[in-house]
């Protein structure tokens, strides 16, 4: 029988003083909540399996609310997500669902939440990555680490490594924005991994330790060593990750 393990967590960092990442691992959703062990759970390979992550816009007020909002949206809708077409029409409606909900709020403080959104979609022999912003998609193998995701940010400058900016998100704006979402297809095969991540993972911590680690570590254990690593390198921002994995009894 195959099947699907994932081991995942989140955690404010050290700077920050609250969590407005959430993740959503099947009909299983976490938002701004913190956990130091990675929680591990196993679906059946079949239906169409979502594991994603959403990070709440720094510096606008109810990012938590945001990518609590988008992680519900999408564990209600994963397992009909079955194509490209269905993820983007799900990302587009959780754009939409972010706007509406700010425009709701009568005293228009949630009026500019945003946040991001990054994730899989697993099927019995493929697997759709999609993003929209920074957060990141990698497939994990013996030949490294590949990013499969692709950042919406300005071109970096000779020298820098990372930016804070995105050229698009999920809401972060008075005015309705349309949302272009990034979808791969990937084939699957037994042992396949995959991790996906916030920014505050990938920002500190850089590639060719998230390799190491990914490369030396089993899921549970990559899961913890990648979130000591970010918290190592200072923890400037919110944590949120997971390892996804293929596997074949």
């Amino acid at each position: 029988m195959r099947y699907v393990t994932v081991s995942a967590l989140s955690h404010p960092g050290l700077l920050r003083e609250r969590n407005e990442d959430s993740l959503v691992v099947g009909p299983w959703t976490l938002c701004a909540t913190v956990t130091q062990s990675p929680q591990s759970l196993v679906f059946p390979l079949g239906t169409p399996l979502v594991v994603a992550v959403a990070d709440g816009l720094g510096g606008h007020p109810g990012g938590e609310v945001a990518s609590a909002l988008v992680v519900r949206r999408i564990a209600s809708v994963g397992p009909v997500l079955s194509s490209e077409e269905a993820v983007r029409d799900a990302v587009h409606a959780c754009n939409r669902a972010v706007y509406d909900a700010g425009a709701g709020d009568t005293g228009s403080e949630l009026a500019t939440m945003g946040t991001t959104v990054a994730g899989t979609v697993v099927r019995p022999d493929s697997l759709l990555a999609f993003n929209v912003g920074d957060s990141r998609v990698y497939a994990a193998s013996r030949d490294g680490l590949r990013l499969v995701s692709t950042d919406d940010s300005p071109p970096l400058e000779p020298g820098q490594r990372t930016t804070s900016i995105v050229t698009q998100c999920l809401g972060g704006s008075r005015s309705y924005r349309a949302v272009h979402p990034r979808v791969t297809a990937e084939s699957l095969s037994d042992g396949d991994r995959y991790l996906v991540c916030t920014d505050g993972l990938t920002d500190p911590v850089p590639p060719e330790v998230l390799e190491e680690v990914m490369r030396e570590c089993d899921d549970g254990r990559a899961a913890f060593e990648l979130w000591k690593a970010a918290i190592e390198a200072g923890g400037p921002d919110n944590i949120t990750l997971a390892v996804v994995r293929v596997a074949d009894t």
